[in-house]
């Protein structure tokens, strides 16, 4: 892969576009945007900020999605 990076998406080892957001990671992973909630090295994204966040190498992402439900 051209102009990559290695990042860590969930705890797991990767490489990835140099210059993608964590929108475009997102979508390339077929995730919905408006299910899941991003921690970027730390810090829960906002978002609104996903597609300006570039992806830098070192980067942790933490992908948590929502789960619907509840108790009757």
């Amino acid at each position: 892969m051209q102009n990559a990076v290695n990042i860590h998406v969930n705890g797991e080892p990767r490489t990835w576009r140099s210059g993608a957001s964590v929108a475009e990671l997102l979508r390339e992973l077929d995730i919905k945007i408006e299910r899941v909630a991003v921690e970027l090295n730390l810090e829960i994204l906002d978002r609104a900020v996903f597609d300006q966040r570039l992806l830098q190498d070192g980067d942790r992402v933490e992908i948590m999605s929502f789960i619907g439900g509840g108790s009757s």
